[in-house]
This record gives structure tokens, sequence and C-alpha cells, in this order.
């Protein structure tokens, strides 16, 4: 809710500085800062329960503590230097310096120092001295890299599978840029949020700011204090266990299985019978092998018999069943059954029963870059008929490499984009319409990938007195002077014709676009 009031009143600003608005800010702020007190004393706790965890057991926590440790530093590190930028802000603005039983009673935002002591800020629409030192001396910047080198850190603790927490501290702590649009262009995150700010309301994201470090830390805690617990096995039963090489196994090759008695004595081994048949122990276990040779689903089962300490011995029966299948591969294009030349074409691989980290794909007229467990296809060539297009899978199995299949694709050029003014591509348009646009954009329309064509020049034609036509030149996506001018004399029937048009795309080509025109109305 506090994080909603802020974006509000910063969209208050472009409007007016306003008394009320200032006041709004002063509210917040004074939110955040208890806010952050209470999560701090939250985040205490959590650190005196590694204390007293790691005094119990410090061979079982030491590794977790270490890094609650360190995520102590890093935290502490970034929230005491905006502490730090906010004095600097404050006294650039000639704050007052109070003591601490001496406070403003709310009248206005106070800085507390890192020395214990608080500024009173009386000068809360103070524009230029924050713009002057977080835009002019870069301060905005510094804290920026602050920002992105703590949200890195939090997020390499994390294990690779915990995606949903190292998403919830990369939103917490997002710092990209605002996206790009005709009419301002690109606003970086320091621009957006810095410059021509009063000092108020920088104040109050600079709580905001910290209030986010402190709850990605209590959100890392949480995470590496249940870990400690996680990494401790509890044994309660004992159970026949069974671990296979894998339940789906390709024709012609083995079948492997492990099977031992969970929380045993090594020392005393066993009886294992499979199909009738007792197998020999070798440390507790039981490796049981066959070969395959026909595709289908299979059963197998057996006892396992141990000798309790009490000279009874127990019995506990097991069934497995695996799946042989005849070698096959699936080649997915994840965006269309189709790949565009000078662009990455993302496609999925799989193999029944067989790991992506152990397939390897190669491809005629182009190559294959992997990321992780996923493939991008660039091609070469046009191959509009698909002869000259070839992906081929290959698996590594115990024997050595294996072709799992190969499946044939066309190659097609990324389709050419249309022109459009005000989101249309001709038809009637109003006057007024035409002269709020900025520009010409070329769009990717019914386009899956993330493809961009930038407009790079155009023609803008009208017909004059006589009948004579007249041309006026744009060397970019944006109208000249000139052609604003003559829009400011188009009359209500008016026909405005724009060719000549070409865009340059993220694919390195250069297109040459059909015309469109417009009608005024």
């Amino acid at each position: 809710m506090i994080n909603m009031m802020y974006l509000v009143l910063t969209a208050m600003l472009a409007l007016n500085v306003a008394a009320e608005t200032l006041e709004a800010f002063r509210v917040i702020d004074g939110s955040l800062i208890q806010t952050l007190g209470a999560v701090d004393s939250k985040n205490k706790q959590v650190y005196l329960a590694f204390e007293q965890a790691f005094a119990e057991n410090p061979a079982k926590v030491q590794d977790w503590k270490a890094k609650a440790d360190q995520v102590r530093l890093r935290t502490d590190s970034l929230v005491n230097y905006i502490w730090r930028l906010k004095e600097v802000l404050a006294l650039g603005s000639n704050a007052v310096k109070t003591a601490p039983d001496n406070p403003d009673k709310g009248e206005f935002i106070t800085v507390r120092t890192i020395n214990g002591d608080t500024l009173i800020v009386k000068k809360e629409d103070d524009i230029n001295t924050p713009s002057e030192i977080m835009i002019a001396q870069k301060r905005a910047h510094e804290l920026k890299s602050q920002i992105n080198e703590y949200r890195e850190f939090m997020i390499s603790i994390i294990d690779e599978e915990d995606n949903e927490l190292k998403d919830v501290i990369s939103q917490e702590l997002d710092t990209r840029d605002s996206r790009f649009n005709l009419k301002e262009g690109n606003k970086t995150w320091e621009i957006q949020y810095f410059e021509n700010k009063p000092l108020a309301s920088i104040l109050t994201l600079l709580s905001k700011i910290q209030i986010d470090a402190k709850n990605s830390e209590a959100n890392l805690l949480t995470y590496l204090y249940s870990k400690i617990d996680a990494a401790s096995y509890k044994f309660n039963k004992l159970d026949a266990q069974v671990i296979a090489n894998s339940s789906v196994i390709l024709q012609g090759e083995e079948y492997k299985a492990e099977i031992f008695l969970a929380a045993i004595d090594t020392t005393v081994d066993p009886e294992i019978i499979v199909n009738g048949r007792t197998m020999p122990i070798v440390d507790g276990k039981a490796l049981y092998t066959l070969r395959t040779n026909e595709p289908g689903t299979f059963k197998w089962s057996g006892v396992l018999k141990y000798k309790t300490p009490e000279g009874l011995v127990r019995s506990y029966p097991f069934d497995k069943e695996y799946q042989v299948t005849r070698p096959g591969v699936t080649i997915s294009p994840t965006k269309m059954n189709v790949f565009y030349r000078n662009i990455a074409n993302p496609i999925d691989v799989s193999v029944p029963g067989i790991a992506k980290e152990n397939l390897r794909v190669e491809m005629t007229n182009g190559r294959v870059d992997k990321t992780g467990s996923a493939w991008n296809v660039f091609p070469n060539e046009l191959d509009e008929m698909g002869r000259r297009t070839k992906i081929s899978v290959y698996a590594r199995l115990t024997g050595g490499e294996r072709l799992m299949g190969t499946m044939d694709f066309r190659v097609k050029k990324v389709p050419d984009p249309v022109a459009k003014i005000a989101n249309q591509s001709g038809g009637n348009i109003r006057k007024e319409d035409i002269q709020m646009e900025d520009g010409m954009m070329a769009v990717l329309e019914d386009f899956d990938f993330e493809l961009r064509f930038v407009v790079t020049q155009f023609d803008v034609s009208l017909t004059g007195a006589g009948g004579y036509v007249n041309t006026w030149k744009s060397q970019s996506n944006r109208f000249t002077a000139d052609q604003k001018a003559q829009f400011k004399n188009l009359a209500v029937g008016s026909i405005i014709y724009f060719d000549n048009i070409k865009a340059r795309g993220d694919d390195g080509t250069e297109r040459t676009l059909d015309p469109i025109s417009f009608k005024i109305r």
C-alpha cells in the first residue's frame, strides 16, 4: 500500500508540488521509517536464532550461519550507504540539526544520521539541490551500482532451482530503465526517479529502497534458516529401497537397479531375492541387471529379508517396473514451425528417458548455441523448401554417443514491418491526431519474436493549389519542422501520402515498406 501511494504521489508531482503532496510524502516517509525499524527487529530475531542453533550444533549450522552473516554485512552496508546519502541531501538543502529528544512534532521530514543526530528538512520542495547531487554529481548512478551489486550477491546465495525467491528479490531491487517510447525516448532509472524531483519525494524513495533491502534480507534469512533442517536426514522406519538408472530404457541399452535396505548397519548384510533368485550382496546392496531386447513395459519384484538385533527376520517386499522404448527424438521450434534468418530461433529438444544435458544438437545451414537447457538456432541462408536445413540430435549414452533422430526445417526471411502513424496504417484520421504525433513507427504485425524495426527515412506528399504535388523528406523516423508546418494547413478531405519509407531491423536488414496514405476528416 505504501509503495502504491508513493507511485501516485510521484505522478502528482508532474502537476504541482502542492503543500498537500509534500504532507503526504511526509506521512509516507514516517510510515516507511517505522516499518524499517519493525523489519530490522524481526531480522535481528532470526540472527539470534542462528546464534542459538550454532551453539547447539556448530557442524550442522556453520555453513548456513556464515552465509547469514554475509547477508547481514552486505545489507547493513547498503542501508547505511543510503542513510549517509540522505544526510548529504538534507545538509545540501540546509537542514537544521536537532537533538534526538527534541523532534519537530511531524511538521517536516526528518533524517537520522549515522551518528544518531536528527536533521529537520524544512526545504522539502527543493528541486535544484537533489538534482545537482543525484544527477550532476552522479550519486544516483552510484546508488544504482550499489543496489545492483547487492541484488546479484543476494541471488548468488540462492540455490539454482529456487527461482521463485530469485524473482521476488529481483523485483524488489529492480533498477531497470523505463521502456522506450517515441515521444520521450529512453529514461534511465536515475533520471526517472531523481531528476527535477522535490527533496521530500527523493527522501521517501530512499526510505522505500532501504525497506526493499531489509525485506530481501528477511526473505533470504528465512530461506537460509529453513536449510538447516532441510540438510538433516531423519530415519524413522526400515524399508526396501530400489534405485534404477532409469525407468525408461532405449531398446538395446542395459537396465540397472540397486536394491538396498535404508538406514541399515552395513556390517550386517540383508538377503535379497529377485524373481526367485538370490542376489549377491556388496556393501549391503544388490545390483540387478538385464539386457533389454524388445520395447514395452516390464515388471519385476522381489523381497528383502533382514535379521534384527533380536534375531527376528523381517521381510520387505518390493515391486518395480520399467519401460523400454525405441530410439526417438522430438525437436520443436518454440515460436512456430519455421526458422527465420539473422535472428535467434529458440527450439526445445527432448529424447524420452535422456536428460537434456546429455544431448548434443547439430544443424546444417547454420549454427546451434546452447544456454542452460535451451537451444537457439541461427540459420545462414534462406531455404524456403527446407531441403538444406537439417537438425540432428545425438545422445551421450553408456556405450558412447548415438544419433537419436533428424528433422528438416524451412528458413524464411523475417517479414516486412508495416509503417504506422498514430497506430494506423492508413484510412481516415483527424488533423489534430496527426499533429500530435512525432513521427512514424515500423511494426511487425502477428510476429511472435521480439524483433524491432526503426524507420530511417520517409517522404510526405501533399496536393497543393492547381493540383501540384509537393514532397517533403525526413531522414529519420520523426517528422521534420517543414512537414509539421504543412500539417497545420491540412483541410478536411485532404489526402496525405507517405512513401519512400525505409526501416532498419535488429536482424541487420534494410527494408522498403509499403506506402501509406490518410484522408483528413
